[in-house]
């Protein structure tokens, strides 16, 4: 058997199709779900998230961060990967079908490494900005803890696959590193939290 997953079978020759104009929409294995169900709502927003890191590509490659451009695209793949996973019951997931593995997990916390390896020590907690690039970043890694939670809550009520979880937690992680990193390669100072500047 391959190690490679399915490549995808679409044909998306009809934009609108008038299915989910009843409020429901299809899983992979053709279950038809309420268009507000936990479910759906996870991998929605695994999708959103997939969107702002996308916006942090375009930002990469206008700052000539192509490396790490390219990072941001490989990450794009691996959410697209999570979303079939996470719109599939675990009953009807195919052994090729595309999805978060160990070793996605794994090079995601040596990315983790690699970029913080450069970075001095936090003292305080990291207002997001400086530079729109980092700012984007943070919002993704707000909308990552947010699908994390979410997840979490749909795994109190059906199977999902402990690695889609897992994934998720380090992926947060890395968009914080990345978002220091941004500011650090750019020059730019890290604005810290300083809890007496807040009006009193």
């Amino acid at each position: 058997m391959s190690d490679a997953f399915n490549e995808p079978r679409l044909a998306l020759n009809r934009i609108y199709t008038k299915t989910g104009d009843k409020g429901e929409t299809g899983l992979v294995g053709g279950q038809r779900v309420a268009k507000d169900a936990l479910r759906i709502e996870v991998y929605g927003t695994v999708d959103e998230l997939n969107s702002f890191v996308g916006l942090a590509r375009v930002s990469a490659h206008d700052h000539g961060l192509s490396e790490f451009e390219s990072l941001l695209e490989r990450i794009q793949h691996e959410l697209f990967n999570l979303g079939s996973v996470l719109a599939t019951l675990t009953g009807d997931l195919h052994p090729q079908q595309p999805r978060i593995t160990p070793e996605t997990i794994a090079r995601l916390e040596q990315d983790i490494d690699i970029y913080n390896a450069p970075l001095p020590a936090l003292r305080s907690f990291v207002l997001p900005g400086g530079s729109r690039i980092c700012a984007e970043l943070h919002v993704a890694r707000t909308v990552c803890r947010r699908a994390e939670r979410m997840l979490v809550t749909l795994s109190r009520e059906e199977d999902v696959p402990r690695d889609a979880m897992l994934y998720l937690n380090r992926l947060s992680d890395a968009l914080f590193v990345w978002s220091r990193w941004v500011n650090h390669e750019l020059g730019v100072p890290e604005a810290l939290w300083q809890p007496n500047q807040a009006a009193r």
